[in-house]
């Protein structure tokens, strides 16, 4: 991880060029947007066209740089929908810095917003986007290793693009395809836990290497929270992380699929049946999993793009309109 917020912003001048197109917002004019794996998000603007931008920053002396690895692994994602365009990487001052589209917020603030639950029609029409995203990555020859509902982003509010949900932050993400073999990675027991605890798979607590299917059970348990606000392994009680996620695996084994669903329509847990029944190197079939949700869909809502945080965000535009009024 880069340095914290505040140490960046005494090296920093109050403008700093990153290329010759453009400008970070230092502390007195702009904000940090957040943090990512290994990096800091700021706003920048483009100086061509005056648009906003998010610019992901690490320290050139960070002793395990990762921003060059994740701008590799932007272009071999190419521009598609759904995935950040990259349109500067390049040193920066004491930085190396990634220019990258700016984005909306997470799906983790539009769960808050929703009072940390959403219908089963905003499940449904995620659930489509988000097994389409990793359909894209895994097309690519990646995994991405930390699912969790932070990491996929709408598009900028107001714009043509504000309920497409992106996935950003590569940090942690790998090829599962040999470049020299054209082959799997092969499989391998006592592996490090990467990932979220919360959404990672069960193969991932016992230590298993990752790969495609274990980014789409993670899919699977955001999906289960959205609907029921809260996992059977949320807020235990351990001595330790350590502790703290091999309970977490524990439960995940112990809670039968059909309990863990319950009172929902049964494509969810077929969905969860299907990505756990995966082999390590499988190709997971990704049109019949967005078919369970599109014949759900077409079988019980009417298509009107409307989602559960379009309400939500217009009574919280109407509550701070009447501040300034």
């Amino acid at each position: 991880m880069a340095r914290r917020e505040s140490e960046i912003e005494e090296a920093d001048s109050e403008v700093l060029m990153v290329g010759t197109n453009y400008k970070l917002k230092t502390k007195k004019v702009g904000k940090k947007l957040g943090a990512g794996n290994f990096g800091e998000l700021r706003v920048g603007k483009n100086l061509m066209t005056g648009d906003p931008v998010a610019i992901k920053l690490e320290l050139k002396r960070c002793k395990v740089p990762t921003l060059p690895l994740e701008y590799r692994f932007y272009r071999m994602l190419g521009n598609t929908e759904g995935i950040p365009r990259i349109h500067y990487f390049g040193p920066c001052g004491h930085y190396i810095a990634l220019v990258m589209d700016l984005l909306g917020p997470n799906l983790e603030e539009m769960f808050n917003l929703c009072e940390r639950k959403l219908t089963v029609k905003t499940t449904t029409q995620c659930a489509l986007q988000m097994i389409t995203r990793l359909e894209h990555v895994h097309s690519r020859k990646l995994i991405y290793r930390d699912i969790k509902p932070e990491n996929f982003l709408l598009g900028r509010p107001k714009s043509s693009k504000a309920d497409v949900i992106h996935l950003v932050d590569f940090g942690l993400s790998k090829e599962y395809i040999d470049q020299e073999t054209g082959k799997h990675i092969p499989f391998r027991t006592n592996k490090s836990l990467t990932g979220t605890a919360r959404y990672m798979s069960i193969n991932t607590h016992q230590g298993k290497e990752q790969s495609r299917r274990d980014d789409l059970e993670a899919l699977g348990y955001i999906f289960i929270l959205f609907l029921k606000s809260r996992l059977p392994w949320q807020g235990l009680n351990a001595e330790d992380v350590r502790e703290r996620y091999r309970k977490i695996g524990e439960i995940k084994k112990l809670v039968p699929i059909e309990v863990l669903c319950e009172g929902f329509p049964e494509e969810f847990a077929t969905y969860l049946r299907y990505v756990r029944r995966l082999d390590f190197a499988e190709d997971p079939d990704y049109g019949y999993l967005k078919k369970l949700f599109s014949d759900l869909f077409a079988r019980t809502f009417t298509e009107d793009g409307v989602y559960d945080w379009h309400k939500k965000l217009l009574e919280k535009e109407k509550l701070e309109d009447k501040k300034f009024t």
